[in-house]
């Protein structure tokens, strides 16, 4: 007899969610064709971060109901998964820093994106999300008036089907805010109205860099420039 004591209850239940917990744990997986269900309600630092990235053959996505997140718990999630068509729901509206940060990167086969509700974004919250989606005709709502620092950094970079992009509301910008967030969209022919008048650091940098099929240029109303 050493003293062990058996706890009547596991000390983590599928419910709670841990740091890192679930990283790239099917990371590579390319012939998963099915996601197991994710149960967890309250989520943590990168928990769910690259778990099914370059699972090139997933096609049904785990249901994602949380709607408080983390710190990057969803970051490249599905990244590469190149046979993807329709997003799983995002009903979160609470964001955290780099939270969604390029969830469906190189998704080519993405149609259907997520609807995303938040009306305040934080840092990095929707950078490169939906990088090189190929076949992504139509962009969510962006509803937000309250960005951050890199919000939407390269979301739809090299998305070169999308032909209607989001309505961009906010009038005051943060840092790097739209940064390359339709670069190489190809098939872009209208760029969003920009009514923001407080500029901030490389807000505009390569928003619209080589958009080849380009015709109306949103109208620039600041008078004071960064």
């Amino acid at each position: 007899d050493i003293g062990l004591v058996i706890p009547a209850e596991p000390l983590f239940r599928s419910r709670d969610i841990i740091g890192y917990c679930y990283q790239s744990m099917f990371e590579g997986c390319t012939s998963l064709v099915n996601a197991p269900a994710l149960n967890g309600t309250s989520l943590a630092s990168s928990c769910y971060q690259s778990m099914f990235k370059n699972c090139t053959s997933l096609v049904n996505a785990p249901v994602l109901n949380c709607t408080s997140l983390s710190t990057s718990c969803y970051q490249s999630m599905f990244e590469g998964c190149t046979s993807l068509i329709t997003a799983p729901t995002l009903p979160a509206t609470l964001l955290a820093q780099s939270c969604y940060q390029s969830m469906f990167e190189g998704c080519t086969s993405l149609v259907t994106p997520p609807s995303l509700n938040a009306t305040s974004l934080v840092q990095g919250c929707y950078q490169s999300m939906f990088n090189g989606c190929t076949s992504l005709v139509n962009s969510p709502a962006l509803p937000a008036t309250t960005l951050a620092y890199y919000c939407y950094n390269a979301m739809f970079a090299g998305c070169t089907s999308l032909v209607n992009a989001p309505a961009l509301p906010a009038t005051i910008l943060m840092y790097a805010c739209y940064e390359s967030m339709f670069s190489r969209c190809t098939s872009l022919v209208t760029a969003p109205e920009l009514p923001a008048t407080i500029l901030a650091d490389n807000c505009y940098s390569h928003m619209f860099y080589e958009c080849t099929s380009l015709v109306n240029a949103p109208a620039l109303p600041a008078t004071t420039l960064i």
